[in-house]
């Protein structure tokens, strides 16, 4: 037999009769027809749907959301006496501190805290650094420049003047 159109056939299982419902006991959705026992699901209209509500009644439903979750996550500390293993003069930044195995890859921020009696003279460049740690760095003859902060915010635009 040749396959074409007229003598493809449908597979088996693939129409289905559908399932009647509320033909008595013996035909396997009898009596209740798949809608438990009494109840307003029960009944005939008895499904309850979206109700119009007032604003208020609506907020009631929703869950309270507060707070604020920043995505950049915190600054990873770095004690001050775990500098040591830098050399004397030598630059401190986020780099460096990954190379030593002082933070992670992962973290984009890191802060200096402590009050250790720093004896090297380094240079903080680009981490965070705390009040007390400052001093110490300064006082041992160091240097703290500022993390760069992008500025975002409007571009400025010329003024183009066409004379007449």
């Amino acid at each position: 037999m040749s396959l074409s159109m007229n003598t493809l056939g449908s597979a088996k299982d693939k129409r289905k009769p559908k399932k009647r419902v509320g033909r008595g006991q013996s035909s396997g959705r009898g009596k209740t027809s798949g809608r438990g026992t009494k109840g307003q699901r029960a009944r005939s209209g008895g499904k309850s749907k979206l109700k119009l509500r007032g604003m208020k009644q609506t907020l009631i439903t929703f869950p309270k959301v507060r707070g604020f979750n920043s995505q950049k996550g915190p600054a990873a500390t770095v004690r001050l006496e775990s500098l040591d293993v830098f050399g004397a003069g030598s630059t401190v930044n986020m780099k460096s501190l990954r190379q030593k195995g002082l933070i992670k890859r992962s973290d984009r921020t890191a802060k200096i805290v402590g009050s250790f009696d720093l004896k090297k003279k380094l240079i903080i460049d680009g981490v965070l650094v705390s009040k007390t740690s400052k001093e110490v760095i300064l006082k041992a003859g160091g240097d703290v420049k500022k993390k760069s902060k992008k500025k975002i915010g409007k571009k400025k635009t010329e003024k183009i003047t066409t004379k007449s």
